[in-house]
C-alpha cells in the first residue's frame, strides 16, 4: 500500500487538513462542508451522552441546543488550563488531543489504518513550547516520534512553492499571509549556483490596513517587488477575501501568476512529509530560523578507503536531527569534525580531544559518536569509550563538548 501522509494546519482559531499518497497528482484538502471549498475546522469539541463532536457540528449543537463546548484548543493547552464538559473537568491539552484525532479519521474509505505514514503539522512559529505539546500528542495517540514532521509556515511555503512546475519558480516566489489584524510577506529565493540549490526566505511584517485596503496593498506590493525577478505570488488568508482588490492585482499580475487560497500550508505540509519521506526528488536546502547552517562529518577510512561519514546535514531541523556512530581510533587521542556551509568548498576542522584516554594498542580502541543539535546553531558532542570488545575493556569515560556554529 502507498505511504499516506496528512497535513496539518493549525492556528488559534481554525485547522486545515491535507492527505497526499502516491498517484495524486497534488494534495487533496478535506471541506467542512460537503461540495463546498469552505476548509477551515473550527477549534471546537463538546461531549454529549458519551460521544464527542468537534468542529462546525460542535458549534451548531452549541449554538442551537445551548451544549456547552470549549473551543480556542491550541491556544488554551498551550497555556495549560482546564475546561468543563458534561460535569467532568479535563486538561485542555486533552480535548486538543481529541480534537486532532479526530482529524486523523478524515482520509477516505479505504486509505488502511487511522494513523498515517506521516503526520506533518504546520503552525505560523513552530516554538519550543508548541512541539513540546504535538510530541505529547503523537505519544497519547501512539504515533513513533519519527512519523512526527513539525513545520512553520516558511517551511509550508518552501515545500508548496518548489513542488510547482518550474516555470512557477524560475525566478524568486512571493507569498502573502493576510489574516485578523496581520500581514505579513515572504520571498522565497533559490541560489541556483549550488547543489543542492540553497533556498531562503525573506520576510517582512507589515502595519494592518484600515483604510483603503486597495491602494494601501498595491503599494506594498509595488515596494515588495522592486528590483525583483518574480514568477508567482500567493495570497493565503481570509484578509483577502471579499473581491477588493482592483489596483493590487494589476501590480501582482504584472507579469506573474497569482494564486489565491487557504490551504496551502496543509498542503505544503504534506509536500513536505513526501519529501522527508524520500518519495520526492529533491534538489533544495532550506536555511530558515529552525534550519542548521552547515554540515558536520568525520573523516574516516572504510576498506583502506577515506570518506566522509555525515552527522549533521544542513537544511535539517535542529530539534529533528542527530546521529550515533561508532568507529575506531587510528593514531592520537583525538577526533576531529569537518564543518561546512553548504555554499561553500572549504571546512573548518575542529579537533576535539580525547583527555586521560587510556593508552592502548593502534585501532584497540572503538568509540561512540553522538551529534545532536541543541538549537540551529549549538551542537554537543557526545564520545563514550567503548574499549575493544573482550580484548580490552572500556573505561567508561564519556567527554562532552559544545560547539557553536
Amino acid at each position: 500500500m502507498a505511504e499516506r501522509y496528512i497535513g496539518i494546519d493549525l492556528n488559534e482559531k481554525y485547522a486545515m487538513v491535507s492527505y497526499y499518497a502516491k498517484g495524486m497528482s497534488e494534495p487533496g484538502t478535506f471541506s467542512a462542508v460537503t461540495g463546498s471549498e469552505v476548509y477551515k475546522i473550527p477549534l471546537c469539541i463538546l461531549e454529549q451522552d458519551g460521544r464527542w463532536q468537534y468542529g462546525e457540528e460542535a458549534k451548531r449543537r452549541a449554538n442551537e441546543e445551548g451544549v456547552p463546548c470549549v473551543d480556542g484548543l491550541w491556544k488554551r493547552a498551550l497555556a495549560q488550563e482546564k475546561a468543563e464538559l458534561s460535569g467532568s473537568v479535563y486538561a485542555a491539552s486533552e480535548l486538543l488531543f481529541r480534537f486532532l484525532k479526530k482529524l486523523l479519521g478524515l482520509p477516505p474509505q479505504g486509505a488502511g489504518d487511522v494513523l498515517p505514514d506521516k503526520l506533518a503539522i504546520a503552525t505560523e512559529n513552530m516554538g519550543s513550547e508548541h512541539r513540546k505539546l504535538l510530541q505529547s500528542f503523537a505519544d497519547w495517540v501512539g504515533l513513533p516520534s519519527k512519523r512526527l514532521i513539525l513545520l512553520d509556515y516558511r517551511e509550508c511555503f518552501y515545500y508548496y512553492a518548489l513542488s510547482q512546475p518550474a516555470e512557477m519558480h524560475r525566478y524568486d516566489a512571493a507569498m502573502f499571509y493576510y489574516t485578523v489584524g496581520k500581514l505579513i510577506g515572504f520571498r522565497l529565493s533559490c541560489d541556483k549556483k549550488t547543489t543542492p540549490q540553497v533556498v531562503t526566505i525573506e520576510e517582512n511584517r507589515y502595519e494592518a490596513i484600515f483604510d483603503d485596503r486597495d491602494k494601501a496593498f498595491a503599494e506594498i506590493a509595488e515596494q515588495s517587488f522592486a528590483g525583483k525577478m518574480i514568477s508567482s505570488v500567493y495570497l493565503i488568508g481570509d484578509g483577502f477575501d471579499g473581491g477588493w482588490m482592483e489596483k493590487a492585482l494589476a501590480v501582482i499580475c504584472r507579469g506573474r501568476r497569482a494564486f489565491m487560497g487557504k490551504n496551502l500550508f496543509c498542503k505544503g505540509a504534506c509536500y513536505g512529509a513526501a519529501v522527508k519521506s524520500g518519495q520526492a526528488v529533491w534538489n533544495y536546502v532550506y536555511l530558515g530560523n529552525n534550519e542548521l547552517k552547515v554540515n558536520v562529518s568525520l573523516k574516516v577510512e572504510d576498506h583502506g578507503k577515506s570518506e566522509f561519514l555525515s552527522l549533521i546535514t544542513a537544511g535539517e531541523n535542529w530539534y529533528e536531527a542527530g546521529k550515533e556512530c561508532e568507529v575506531i581510533l587510528k593514531g592520537e587521542p583525538s577526533v576531529d569534525f569537518w564543518f561546512q556551509p553548504p555554499k561553500s568548498r572549504e571546512a573548518v576542522v575542529r579537533s576535539l580531544n580525547l583527555t586521560d584516554l587510556p593508552r592502548r594498542e593502534e585501532k584497540t580502541t572503538r568509540l561512540r559518536i553522538t551529534a545532536k543539535p541543541l538549537s540551529a546553531d549549538k551542537i554537543r558532542f557526545s564520545i563514550l569509550d567503548m574499549g575493544f570488545g573482550e580484548i580490552v575493556r572500556s573505561s567508561e569515560k564519556v567527554w562532552e563538548y559544545e560547539i557553536t556554529l
